[in-house]
C-alpha cells in the first residue's frame, strides 16, 4: 500500500495511476511510480510542443522559408511548423540553425522537412508560398499553408511548384 494522508482510500501503489492520480508525499519516496512519472513527463513535453508558434515569418517582402517538424525525444508526438525570414541570405539552413537552439532549449529535437519561399504581402493580406530548398529540397506547401492559416486567419494564402 502507498501509505500516506494523500491516499485516503489505501489503494495498492499502481491502482492510483489508473485512477489517474499522483500523490506527493512529504517524505522520501521508496518507490517510483515509472506509469506516473511517463505520464507527467509526456503531459510536459506535449505541453512544450503547445507553446511553439505554428508559424512566424517576416511581416513583410519575399523570403526564404523551412518546414520543420518538432517532436518529444524519444517519443511520438509532433508538430510542424513554419518559419521564414529574409535574415536567412542564401541558404534555408540559416533558418534552421536560428530555429533549433529555442526548441532544443524546450526539450524538443527538429528536423527540417523542406523549404521554399514566402512572399508576404500584409497591406493586401496575402501570402505566396512557392519554390524549394537546394539543401533541403521542396517542402510540403500544402502543410505549411495550414500552418499557415492557423496564424494568418483573414488572409488570402495561396501555393504552387513555380520555382518563382
Amino acid at each position: 500500500m502507498v501509505e500516506h494522508a494523500l491516499n485516503p482510500t489505501r489503494q495498492s501503489f499502481h491502482e492510483h495511476c489508473a485512477a489517474g492520480m499522483v500523490y506527493v508525499v512529504g517524505r522520501a519516496v521508496t518507490r517510483l511510480c515509472v506509469p506516473c512519472t511517463v505520464r507527467i513527463f509526456t503531459v510536459a513535453m506535449a505541453d512544450a510542443l503547445s507553446k511553439v508558434p505554428d508559424a512566424e515569418v517576416d511581416p513583410e517582402g519575399t523570403f526564404k522559408y523551412i518546414l520543420v517538424r518538432i517532436k518529444v525525444k524519444d517519443g511520438t508526438e509532433y508538430k510542424d511548423i513554419v518559419r521564414g525570414t529574409k535574415s536567412a541570405g542564401q541558404y534555408h539552413n540559416h533558418i534552421f540553425e536560428k530555429v533549433t537552439p529555442p526548441i532544443t532549449a524546450l526539450g524538443l529535437e527538429c528536423n527540417c522537412l523542406g523549404g521554399g519561399k514566402i512572399e508576404h504581402n500584409s497591406k493586401d493580406k496575402k501570402l505566396r508560398v512557392f519554390g524549394e530548398s537546394t539543401g533541403y529540397g521542396k517542402a510540403d506547401h500544402s502543410v505549411s499553408v495550414e500552418k499557415l492559416k492557423s496564424v494568418f486567419k483573414d488572409y488570402e494564402i495561396t501555393w504552387s511548384d513555380d520555382k518563382e
